[in-house]
């Protein structure tokens, strides 16, 4: 049974639409390795979403087209185009800069500092 993700919950302007996902994936890291034999890991990390990694993985892995995956995730098909875009431009940062990639829900918030 497909499972509803949403990444903004409230705020300002129109709420997201739920994205429906046939699996929510635990939080993954890939980490370039270098030459020598040793993970590179001094830039920051790249984050790829849950609905960007669905899209990807419906296209690509599974062989639908842009209707059909806009179909399964209950999105419109200009949604599907932009998660694709986004990932791709993601995935080839992450190559070319030799940053690590991050898939997750959202990026970690920085610690509020406390009033006094």
């Amino acid at each position: 049974m497909p499972r509803r993700w949403c990444w903004r919950r409230h705020g300002p302007g129109r709420p997201m639409k739920p994205r429906f996902l046939s699996s929510v994936p635990a939080p993954t890291m890939f980490v370039p390795w270098a030459p020598g034999g040793g993970p590179i890991s001094t830039n920051e990390p790249v984050y790829l979403s849950y609905d960007e990694y669905e899209s990807l993985r419906l296209t690509y892995m599974e062989g639908l087209n842009q209707e059909e995956v806009a179909q399964r995730m209950g999105i419109s098909r200009g949604t599907v185009w932009r998660c694709l875009e986004s990932a791709r431009n993601k995935l080839v940062r992450m190559m070319v800069e030799r940053r690590p990639l991050i898939i997750a829900d959202k990026p970690p918030q920085p610690p509020e500092e406390p009033k006094t």
